[in-house]
């Protein structure tokens, strides 16, 4: 087993939504010496989705080039590169997906979108340059193959949040010898059956002789108590932590307790819910702070209250090779410029039940009349969930799919209440938006953490705008 005993920067590039931190933001964070982190949710859609509009540059198919199985870049450009491009106002076509029994061809699209994420990333980055890859715990079924294609192409380190990522661990060092690994999913009224998801690299691409290296392993918390449990058992502890406060973008921890929503309806936060840095700190292991940590003075104070260094994303969301969709970038920006950029931490709007916060932008997701409007449905499947049928099969649901499919399925109306198809949302966010049959475009779901003042402050310094190495720049104090 091969181990990187990698030090990881000070300042660690947040991976953020689909797609919003890709190769280049990731690349361009890494070579002015942050450690760039790539979103791994989704980068299979992402992937096939650029190859059906042209993949213009031609920089996905010189990744496939060197991916090391020839067979299986040649099927994903057989199935899903369109030369010419996708017609204008047609549909994407869709992959399959996730389930606990994948075809080998779905799992080769996993690996392979993976491997061209950071193969990308890590050239961009140059020599020396880190780059990490970011995953969600609640998006299971997708996870294996994808850290096995981010090993192939060498990444330094893996993130994992939203759960208990407990498994993490254990499933890159049998990845780093090519072997088969049975990843235990969740599934509603399972009872005490249990569910594995098997991933078999020799099976899916053949016999590797050389191990990989092991990624350095950041389990992304929001307690101090949940940090002490993975640090305790050598077989769940990571290399160190990320520790979010609710201010942080994206999904956040439910308050603790009785959930309690104030006048806007949002959640109602104490001080319970924040890490007690001094138990951090006696854990023994580095961490990072996250959320509200886009200021110049941020690096320095966390530094003094024990932490290694901070991860910031809503500051790199916003800059030059942001993945956001550049007409909506700049908006986001005129608004932020006139003090109208307002995040709302939603409650109900992520399939997860995890609080998921919102910028409130007309014609986006955060719209009533948006969400009024649009059609339910499910067609990506990343945040669906596995519950056993009554027939005692395993089937999939979504609060976010149509009402009555959910209930026939067994949910509950007031759980499909409020419900966005985030997936969709975070999609259209990086101009990879479906457009239906019927010609309907489904409209984006900006996130952003609570705290705009850091990004505010950058942009008095910078009106026209901003890149990657001015926050690290402006973050470093340089």
């Amino acid at each position: 087993m091969v181990s990187t005993k990698l030090e990881i920067p000070e300042i660690i590039q947040g991976g953020m939504g689909i797609g919003v931190s890709g190769w280049r933001l990731a690349g361009a964070a890494a070579k002015a010496g942050a450690m760039g982190v790539v979103s791994g949710v989704a980068l299979d859609t992402i992937t096939a989705r650029k190859l059906q509009d042209g993949d213009p540059g031609g920089h996905i198919r010189e990744a496939l080039e060197a991916f090391p199985v020839p067979e299986i870049s040649r099927y994903v450009l057989d199935r899903y590169w369109n030369r010419l491009g996708r017609p204008g106002g047609s549909p994407y076509k869709l992959l399959a997906r996730p389930t606990l029994s994948p075809s080998p061809h779905r799992q080769w699209v996993s690996v392979l979108s993976a491997f061209v994420e950071v193969y990308l990333a890590k050239r961009a980055a140059g020599p020396g340059g880190v780059v990490g890859i970011n995953f969600l715990e609640k998006v299971q079924l997708s996870n294996p193959p994808a850290t096995y294609g981010a090993m192939l192409a060498g990444v330094d380190a893996v993130l994992v949040g939203a759960g208990i990522p407990a498994k993490f661990p254990e499933m890159l060092r049998a990845f780093s010898r090519h072997e088969r690994f049975e990843l235990p999913v969740e599934v509603d009224g399972g009872g005490r059956e249990r569910h594995h998801l098997v991933f078999d690299p020799a099976s899916l691409i053949g016999e590797s002789p050389d191990e990989l290296v092991v990624p350095s392993f950041l389990a992304i918390v929001s307690s101090d108590t949940l940090a002490t449990f993975l640090a305790r058992d050598p077989a769940t502890r990571p290399d160190g932590f990320v520790v979010e406060s609710p201010e942080a973008g994206g999904h956040n921890a439910p308050p603790r307790g009785q959930l309690r929503l104030d006048d806007h309806g949002e959640p109602v936060y104490g001080p319970r819910d924040r890490a007690d840095l001094e138990k951090l700190t006696a854990v023994g292991l580095p961490f990072w702070l996250a959320g509200g940590q886009a200021h110049s003075y941020s690096l320095s104070q966390a530094k003094r209250s024990g932490a290694r260094g901070i991860q910031t994303g809503t500051m790199f969301a916003l800059c030059e090779e942001s993945g956001i969709e550049p007409q909506l970038r700049q908006r986001l920006l005129a608004l932020l410029a006139r003090g109208g950029l307002n995040v709302r931490t939603d409650p109900k709007a992520s399939p997860t039940g995890f609080p998921f916060k919102l910028v409130e932008l007309e014609g986006s997701m955060a719209d009533p009349a948006i969400r009024l409007s649009r059609e339910r449905s499910c067609d990506l499947g990343y945040l669906r969930t596995a519950y056993v049928t009554p027939k005692g099969t395993v089937s999939y649901r979504c609060p976010a799919e149509r009402t009555a499919s959910f209930v026939h399925k067994g949910g509950s109306e007031g759980d499909a209440s409020g419900r966005l198809c985030l997936c969709n949302g975070l999609m259209s966010n990086i101009g990879l938006a479906q457009t239906r049959r019927d010609g309907y475009r489904e409209p984006p779901a900006i996130t952003f953490g609570a705290d705009l003042s850091g990004p505010a402050e950058m942009l008095i310094a910078h009106p026209g705008g901003w890149d990657a190495a001015d926050v690290v720049r402006f973050l470093s104090g340089t």
